[in-house]
């Protein structure tokens, strides 16, 4: 009971503060920094001044600084206190990522939110909650938490009608509230100039516009949004695209990863370019999931041309064993494909870059814009994936 006592405490300590500002709360496997950040550009298009806790960023109107906690939904009265601010400066809405974990410690308790959205499901955080039930139950939980216990009386609940069980999502709110589902097939009338890649960018859009609608916010204001959106530091992020393009992505999950380098391929293809996939990844350790690193290894081999594995976020688990685990992925594989071990990420990234030729795309995923790496007994040290490739691209122009 000690987190409940936390959220509640919070709550106290800061007046509710909830009660005064718009909070929609976005949950999914993945997706949620980016259809928080869509929707917060769309709103402040429209005049509308924000609020935003994630992954990437704590944003109260103009002022802003980079979420450096490790945590998405960080805890210890955080998010009580971060409203309070929010509402003292006269925001309008507040967009929360909401995680699992979260949930599970009661960070979401407390809040009266007045909408709750979902962008997709898959297996994660497996280890950490016993069983993908466990985490399900979690999601479902945080819409099931806005219906009971918030006190807003229009509440939304906005559900991707693509994700695996959003029935279950539908039933757990039924008779609470709103249920508008959404599905990036809606946006097949609509002729937009869309920058960012990937099916799984149109859900994303998808979402955003299915809630931004929801607040009878212009046609005309969220189509100009959509065409100038570049995207969200380290989710499918563009270091360089010539001579050879060079992406960074936060993909962490099996289901996250094919789906990038299924756009990264795709849009190899779509310009013709016929050159090769150099992919750079590993996996995180800290019992983050285990089950997942053979499953990676086999999907690198599915789609890279060339492999080269590398430390992630090890905690205290051993970084060699770890790669040796996702090897085993790429070995069981029947794509025959060869790969190179190298410990030290900042060395496989450059053996990656140094690689490169003219159309080729270097994609490296597992810590997009984290800001640090994660060692044993606690130690972290600074690490931005960004700045690495940059300097990296220097020393090559001085070398040459």
């Amino acid at each position: 009971m000690y987190h409940f006592g936390l959220a509640w405490l919070g709550s106290i300590i800061f007046r509710n503060p909830s009660k005064d500002i718009f909070v929609l709360g976005v949950t999914g496997t993945k997706g949620k920094s980016t259809v928080t950040e869509l929707i917060n550009a769309i709103m402040e298009a429209a005049g509308k001044r924000t609020a935003i806790v994630s992954s990437v960023r704590f944003k109260i109107g103009v002022e802003e600084k980079e979420n450096r906690t490790g945590m998405t939904m960080p805890g210890r009265l955080f998010i009580q206190k971060f409203l309070r601010e929010a509402v003292d400066k006269d925001c309008q809405y507040a967009f929360i990522e909401v995680t699992s974990q979260g949930v599970v410690q009661y960070r979401d308790r407390f809040i009266n939110f007045d909408a709750g959205l979902l962008t997709n499901l898959q297996p994660e955080h497996i280890e950490s909650h016993g069983s993908f039930e466990n985490y399900r139950g979690s999601k479902i939980s945080f819409f099931k938490n806005i219906g009971i216990h918030s006190n807003k009386k229009h509440k939304l609940f906005f559900i991707n009608s693509g994700a695996k069980d959003n029935q279950m999502f539908a039933d757990a709110v039924a008779g609470t509230g709103k249920t508008i589902f959404y599905n990036k097939d809606d946006l097949s009338r609509m002729k937009w100039r869309i920058k960012l890649l990937g099916d799984f960018n149109l859900e994303n859009i998808a979402a955003a516009v299915s809630f931004c609608r929801s607040q009878n916010i212009d046609w005309d204001i969220i189509k100009n949004v959509i065409e100038n959106f570049d995207g969200v530091p380290g989710r499918l992020e563009f270091i360089q695209k010539d001579p050879f393009s060079i992406v960074i992505d936060y993909a962490h999950t099996p289901d996250s990863l094919e789906k990038v380098y299924q756009a990264v391929k795709k849009n190899i293809s779509s310009k013709k370019r016929g050159g090769r996939m150099i992919c750079v990844l590993g996996c995180a350790g800290g019992g983050r999931d285990s089950w997942k690193r053979p499953v990676m290894g086999e999907i690198a081999s599915k789609y890279c041309d060339d492999i080269l594995l590398t430390n992630e976020d090890p905690f205290d688990d051993d970084p060699e064993m770890i790669i040796e685990q996702i090897a085993d992925g790429i070995k069981k594989s029947s794509y025959n494909k060869k790969f190179k071990k190298i410990i030290d990420r900042k060395d496989a990234i450059r053996e990656a870059i140094v690689s490169a030729k003219k159309g080729d795309m270097v994609i490296v995923t597992g810590k997009g814009s984290e800001p640090y790496m994660r060692l044993a007994k606690g130690k972290k040290i600074p690490w931005s994936e960004r700045e690495i490739i940059k300097e990296i691209l220097n020393e090559i122009k001085i070398e040459i």
